[in-house]
């Protein structure tokens, strides 16, 4: 095919100098069938092929290229043949003796036909889009996936974005919670694709079988929730956006942060600094676009949602209930009884009969005993020969003045000077580590070597008063003897017999 150049000079040489097209074929070198056409026409007027080129090789094999094609649109993504493997098997399975060139262009051809075509969506203010996205990150020195809650607003393109060690239930509630708090208000719909955290059955016409948690979520909140279809992420594809927009600005490079609190705190500034931009080709920025949101959106309920997940328990014979696979302990005196279980995203919380019994920092391990050793003492005092083997007091950190009153009253006191040192461990049930440890010390220095001085000093340390302590009521005090001195005692300072 020539090139426009060639039409321009050849034109120039036929039409403006007025020259024949029998000496333009003989100038340029060209037939004057072609001299011809450039004649009609101003440009290449471009080849069109009138029929199908004929596939003689692969004619009778396309439909089995269609049988696979068509397979592959009910396989897993990551199964779906490439070109090169339908042009294996036709070669090996079917004796296709022609090229690979000829198979991939028919693969291409083919999927470009079966590609599903969109209409263009106007999205009203007011209305917003959730999914969960995954990255890699740092956090406290381990390298682990990161699981990002995402809500975009269609209508200004502003975005929420905060990051769970677990796509849980917590999770999606507190990102919720989160959300709504940062954008002001509570969006008048939100689409969902159908994750198993808030689709309990998809029962078929467009219903729902909503779990406990997501129907408390809209109770409290009173937004319309919606689905997409199935397998069709493109139904919310301004959320599924986000995801890809986070990952690639939020998320790269690795982020690197001591804890999740430090990264979601570095999240929501960016999530803010984007409001900046301009998204698409619109002239107003995110945040002016936004106005228009804010201005749709619900008011905030007078008390948020506690974003937990709530479970039904037992206590143990060893006071534990598990929850997610884990174990985490109770006061002893709760051992068999029904608990309720609330898993935050930080914390884990026990309540019987409606009272709060135990407060513990999630894990997220698996088969990790979690213990608070204060939960333990009561028992243990009652059992003293079982303080150095409790697993739920190995590895405690205490500070160092409670091993030497251990010591002290083990030396002066025996197996009662033992049971004395449980019961200084159990005043830190009433009272801060900090104060019981200033007390023990202070108790070593007097010389008051028992539970009573300590716990008389942890009263006055919280009454902020001077400790009122009888010292001659503790007998195991270092004694003295005290003396009349004479004369002669000061003789050696006169004689120098000192030096």
């Amino acid at each position: 095919m020539f090139v426009v150049e060639v039409y321009a000079a050849v034109r120039q040489f036929v039409f403006n100098d007025g020259k024949s097209r029998r000496e333009a074929a003989r100038v340029f070198g060209l037939s004057r069938e072609t001299v011809s056409k450039m004649c009609r026409f101003s440009m290449p007027p471009g080849y069109v092929r009138q029929r199908p080129a004929a596939k003689p090789k692969l004619g009778p094999l396309i439909p089995v290229i269609e049988a696979i094609l068509e397979a592959d649109r009910i396989a897993p993504v990551k199964q779906r043949h490439t070109a090169k493997r339908i042009f294996e098997r036709l070669r090996d399975e079917h004796g296709f003796a022609g090229g690979y060139t000829v198979v991939k262009d028919h693969v291409r051809i083919e999927r470009a036909r079966g590609r599903e075509t969109f209409v263009p969506l106007a999205h009203p203010p007011g209305h917003a889009q959730v999914d969960f996205g995954e990255a890699v990150g740092v956090i406290g020195g381990v390298r682990q996936k990161i699981h990002f809650f995402c809500m975009d607003l269609p209508q200004s393109d502003a975005c929420f974005v905060k990051a769970y060690p677990a796509e849980t239930t917590e999770a999606f509630l507190d990102g919720h919670v989160s959300a709504f708090e940062f954008f002001g208000g509570v969006p008048l719909s939100i689409l969902y694709d159908n994750l198993k955290i808030a689709v309990a059955k998809i029962c078929g016409d467009g219903k729902r079988e909503r779990t406990r948690a997501f129907t408390e979520l809209v109770s409290h909140y009173l937004f319309k929730d919606r689905f997409g279809r199935p397998g069709k992420g493109n139904d919310k594809g301004k959320v599924e956006g986000l995801v890809k927009y986070a990952r690639a600005n939020f998320m790269t490079p690795i982020p690197i942060s001591p804890n999740y609190e430090t990264l979601n705190g570095m999240l929501s500034v960016r999530c803010l600094a984007r409001q900046s931009d301009r998204a698409g080709r619109r002239p107003e920025t995110i945040g002016e676009r936004l106005a228009a949101d804010t201005a749709s959106i619900r008011t905030l309920p007078a008390t948020p949602l506690e974003p937990c997940e709530k479970r039904a328990a037992r206590v143990s014979s060893t006071a534990l209930v598990r929850y997610r696979g884990n174990d985490y302990s109770t006061p002893t005196s709760h051992g068999f009884q029904d608990v309720l279980v609330k898993g935050f995203v930080e914390e884990v919380v026990i309540l019987c009969r409606g009272e709060e019994i135990a407060r513990h920092e999630r894990s997220y391990g698996q088969g990790v005993f979690v213990y608070d050793p204060l939960h333990y003492l009561a028992l243990i005092e009652t059992k003293p020969n079982a303080l150095d083997q409790a697993a739920a007091l190995q590895g405690w950190d205490l500070p160092e003045g409670f091993q030497h009153l251990r010591h002290l009253l083990e030396a002066r006191m025996g197996n009662r000077g033992k049971r004395e040192f449980i019961q200084v461990l159990r005043l830190m049930e009433a009272a801060p580590k900090e104060v019981v440890a200033d007390a023990v010390n202070d108790a070593i220095r007097l010389g008051a070597i028992g539970f009573d001085a300590v716990k008389q000093i942890v009263l006055a340390r919280i009454e902020k008063r001077p400790a009122r302590l009888n010292l001659a009521a503790y007998p195991y005090l270092p004694q003295t003897s005290v003396r009349t001195t004479s004369a002669a005692d000061y003789a050696v300072l006169v004689s120098g017999s000192l030096a």
